[in-house]
């Protein structure tokens, strides 16, 4: 059972996650590879509006998405947005990135390679992703615009479509963490982080909502150099 308090919690978390960004027109649209298939139904629902002339997607695989996604993630989008009526035309692929430090490291190099230059992206990824994501880019793609989207659910309506409450909360509270240490791992900018967010996270680790935290001996040598992370399950860090 889920205790009101660990919901409530959870719901401070959840909402500070969002960036709230007006959607304009960008360079690219840029689909962080993960568990959940919206990223790629919200990124092609951006191209069919115009707000970008090609996407990128970009993932491997995690130990969260290799049964479900066998051929990586970001050929599992593709597929998906190729479905809802993108031409592949408009899809490049970034299949080797196994975090989030190489997802935006490999889509710099695969723009490069198809001749794209990039003033501004817009970046989709799982909701309780935006900031954290946001707050990379900002650090390790200074150079760009950045505009967050993600899909626009409620945290009940989220992990309802998820399927596993717990598992939602326990990726919330670990996306919470990688905005708090990042910035002083060298992998993210600082974020403004209110205090009842702070306290709420604080709760739910302390009722056990842990399983997405890193340990607190684990620093990466350099961004995307792959030690234990992914929000999603164990994996590479950032």
């Amino acid at each position: 059972m889920i205790s009101t308090q660990a919901w409530a919690d959870a719901q401070l978390l959840w909402d500070y996650h969002f960036m709230h960004h007006a959607l304009r027109p960008c360079s690219v649209a840029v689909g962080l590879g993960s568990h959940d298939l919206g990223v790629a139904d919200v990124t092609a629902e951006l191209y069919h509006q115009g707000l970008a002339p090609v996407i990128v997607f970009t993932g491997s695989t995690s130990p969260t998405t290799r049964v479900r996604m066998p051929r990586g993630e970001a050929v599992h989008y593709r597929e998906r947005a190729v479905q809802l009526g993108v031409p592949e035309s408009a899809i490049l692929l970034e299949p080797r990135a196994t975090n989030t430090g190489e997802n935006i490291e490999f889509t710099k190099a695969v723009l490069v390679d198809a001749g794209i230059t990039a003033t501004s992206v817009l970046l989709v990824s799982k909701p309780y992703e935006e900031r954290r994501s946001y707050a990379m880019m900002r650090k390790l793609w200074p150079e760009v615009e950045v505009v967050c989207a993600s899909t626009p659910m409620s945290l009940e309506a989220y992990t309802d479509s998820i399927g596993d409450a717990r598992m939602v909360i326990d990726m919330i509270v670990g996306a919470l963490q990688r905005v708090l240490v990042f910035p002083g791992w060298g992998l993210a900018v600082e974020q403004d982080v209110p205090d009842a967010v702070v306290a709420a996270y604080r709760r739910l680790c302390v009722e056990g909502f842990t399983s997405r935290l890193l340990p607190a001996d684990v620093a990466p040598r350099s961004p995307g150099s792959g030690l234990v992370d992914k929000s999603t399950g164990p994996g590479p860090v950032a």
